[in-house]
């Protein structure tokens, strides 16, 4: 029996929708013929002369005209599992006890308040993230618009053996066998849950949609009113590329039939990674904040049987990520930005860097944590300094929640002042701690205590 044969069968068995098993079923096929899913250089040309927002003028009427229409979905299916973490990572605490989760819900609140529209919010859970999101959200027992669920599940496809393309079996933790298909598999979930239809039903147009990690992509009705009148399909969030942004996708056109297409590092060949990393040559990165018109995605789909095709990301892991003796697997992803060369006309515009806040490791919870930035009773991180410090810690002592929390027990200290904070070794932070300008703490060898008040530069 074939690989594909497998992986259709154990998919059904699970109960996964009929559309996620023939999206999967695509992407195996093109595995198999070799695919590698490599975009190299000299097929593209570089994006450089995208929309600003900064420069459009939206009347406020245009913009409240659209937010109404406008659907906020957050993707929410990490388990930060990477900070050590066994719960959804949108629940991890940010400013004053106060969650990613509860920001979010904030910002829509206010937003609705603001401009009095409905601006309905749905989460896109997995399976390990679905009950403590909606266990969470409980308190607030007037965020569901009615008619509308809180949430959609995204949907899971079996690990591959790299050596056969075979579903893996991995009975120390069935669990394992399994992975998510990327968020390249909102457009799938959206169609096989019904939640794209009800909100077409519902009167709604448009899409906005982020990571609920990044909490700076809050509701923007000067981009709604923007998308509206551009009467694109699709249109992406860019942000201007710096030497801390090497690793973000970006766009590019390619050159084959002039559309925009999205390009990550798992595509880029290795031999030309340094083109992908050059912030002149492709000088704008993607937010992975993103909007679409709800209708042409349903057409789309209608047209392409469920399948919208987007660039195949092959991603050789361990079956058991903690385990490097444990078989290479093959996961088959995509990447919902890629969703941009699907549609004819779909666009792109630059945004602040305000709205690219995403908390990857504690380095970056612990900027968000500190005074170089303030948030709003609308929940909006805004920037109190002019430029945010460059924050690097051990990751031995630093990279797990539980250990970072420990060494900061009073908070983080002020950064006001800090161009830069680097922490090697295990230091203990006391209350009141200042940092100011560049500052490096070297590894001793012991663990080390920075007494109270005191100031570091």
């Amino acid at each position: 029996m074939s690989g594909l044969t497998l992986a259709r069968e154990k998919m059904a068995a699970a109960g996964v929708a009929p559309e996620a098993i023939e999206v999967f079923d695509h992407y195996y096929r093109q595995l198999e013929s070799g695919a590698t899913g490599l975009i190299p250089e000299d097929t593209i040309a570089p994006l450089t002369d995208p929309d600003e927002l900064a420069d459009t003028a939206i009347s406020e009427g245009h913009q409240r005209a659209a937010l109404s229409q406008t659907v906020m979905i957050k993707l929410n299916g990490g388990l930060g599992t990477s900070m050590g973490m066994e719960n959804a990572k949108s629940l991890l605490p940010v400013r004053d006890g106060k969650s990613f989760l509860d920001l979010i819900v904030a910002q829509v609140k206010a937003a609705r308040k603001t401009y009095d529209v409905p601006l309905p919010l749905i989460f896109m859970n997995s399976f390990r993230t679905r009950d403590d999101t909606l266990e969470a959200l409980k308190p607030y027992k007037k965020l569901a618009v009615d008619g509308l669920p809180l949430d959609f599940l995204q949907n899971r496809e079996p690990k591959l053996l790299a050596s056969d393309l075979t579903p893996v079996e991995w009975p120390a933790d069935p669990s394992l066998e399994w992975c998510p298909p990327g968020h390249g598999d909102l457009y799938t979930a959206l169609l096989a849950s019904g939640v794209l239809q009800q909100l077409i039903d519902a009167g709604y147009r448009y899409a906005s949609v982020s990571n609920s990690d990044n909490l700076g992509a809050a509701p923007n009705a000067a981009i709604a009113g923007w998308f509206a009148d551009s009467r694109a399909p699709y249109a992406a969030e860019l942000c201007r590329r710096t030497k801390a942004d090497l690793k973000g996708g970006h766009l590019a056109i390619r050159k084959s039939d002039g559309r925009l297409i999205l390009r990550d590092t798992a595509q880029t060949p290795e031999d030309e990674l340094s083109y992908f990393t050059d912030e002149h040559r492709h000088p704008y990165f993607h937010t992975n904040n993103l909007w679409f018109d709800l209708r042409a995605l349903q057409r789309t789909l209608a047209e392409r049987k469920g399948v919208l095709g987007l660039p195949l990301i092959k991603n050789v892991k361990n079956v058991d990520p903690s385990d490097s003796s444990s078989p290479e697997v093959i996961q088959v992803e995509s990447a919902m930005g890629a969703a941009i060369e699907v549609f004819q006309g779909a666009t792109a515009i630059v945004v602040g860097r305000e709205r690219f806040l995403p908390v990857k490791t504690t380095n970056d919870l612990l900027l968000l944590r500190s005074d170089s930035y303030t948030v709003g009773a609308d929940g909006k991180i805004n920037k109190s300094v002019p430029e945010a410090p460059l924050i690097k810690l051990d990751s031995r002592y630093y990279k797990k929640i539980a250990d970072f929390d420990a060494r900061f027990p009073a908070g983080p200290p002020s950064l006001q002042q800090a161009k830069s904070l680097t922490v090697e070794g295990d230091w203990t932070f006391g209350s009141g701690v200042r940092v100011e300008g560049a500052v490096k703490l070297t590894d001793t060898g012991e663990p080390q205590t920075i007494a109270d008040n005191a100031v570091i530069e």
